[in-house]
């Protein structure tokens, strides 16, 4: 896959970094002097309480650092056993066997892998293909892709703790924009599976107003749904408000909540599809 066809399906790069180490900081520092009854507030990552929405994390850190930095090999998936159950069983086994480690000790071991973590990031070549990132295309996808998928999941599993909480935060307006700049890199495989493009048509825009907010484009093609130019006219349209964007993209709103707030102009059939965009492994 060459730059320009890499773009078509994945859109501009996005180099989010700063913002992942940056997001890493505000959760270390929430986590710090936590009760031991908001360890055990329950959160919509359900069945998860905060404690294992922690635990969850110290593991993807450890997966990243052992897979991606030392090329350590992971055990296989079952025989018949799909990708979204091979991560869930792998999750469920690495939260319940964490259940043993003490609060103050998941925020010791995050504290550890986080700066291993950020300077793996800093080390890539973002430029370069990599892992699939699997709600974006079935292939190889650019490096930076999977870097910003990293954020996001970090960040919504930060959100998660934070309403279980009571404590919003770590919602500056660039960092959820570069949250939707991550999760509508998903939009072309939804649509190529949902309303595949027909051999010529007018483009789709989704719209975020706010200052978290964007416009993103895509037009059908030989190719399938593949992106374009905001500025490029689209006789459909979808516009939506930036917090409930992320949340149906990671099902913490179902489509049908998600449509009841969204304006739509031109083919409903497309913005339904849109609205089933999902960010995660389901």
């Amino acid at each position: 896959m060459n730059g320009t066809d890499a773009e078509e399906a994945f859109g501009p790069p996005l180099d989010a970094r700063h913002l992942f180490a940056q997001a890493r900081s505000a959760l270390l520092d929430l986590l710090t002097g936590l009760g031991a009854d908001e360890w055990d507030r329950p959160t919509a990552a359900a069945p998860w309480a905060v404690r294992d929405v922690v635990a969850h994390l110290v593991g993807d850190d450890v997966g990243r650092l052992s897979r991606s930095r030392d090329r350590h090999v992971a055990p296989a998936a079952r025989p018949h056993e799909s990708l979204p159950e091979l991560v869930h069983r792998l999750n469920h086994e690495w939260v319940t066997a964490a259940a043993r480690i003490s609060p103050v000790l998941l925020v010791d071991l995050l504290r550890t892998t986080t700066p291993q973590v950020m300077d793996f990031w800093q080390r890539v070549d973002l430029g370069a293909l990599g892992e699939p990132v699997s709600w974006a295309g079935p292939g190889a996808a650019p490096v930076w892709l999977d870097g910003a998928r990293d954020f996001t999941e970090d960040w919504v599993h930060q959100q998660q703790i934070r309403r279980a909480l009571g404590r919003p935060g770590a919602d500056e307006p660039a960092m959820v924009h570069a949250v939707l700049e991550t999760f509508v890199r998903a939009v072309p495989y939804t649509l190529d599976r949902r309303a595949p493009a027909p051999g010529d048509g007018a483009p789709l825009t989704v719209h975020v107003p706010g200052p978290a907010g964007g416009t993103w484009t895509w037009r059908p093609s030989g190719k399938g749904w593949i992106w374009t130019r905001p500025a490029v006219p689209a006789t459909t349209s979808v516009t939506l408000g930036a917090d409930d964007l992320w949340k149906v993209c990671v099902r913490m709103i179902e489509p049908a909540e998600a449509a009841a707030r969204a304006e739509v102009h031109g083919d409903a059939h497309l913005a339904d599809a849109v609205l089933h965009t999902v960010s995660v492994i389901r």
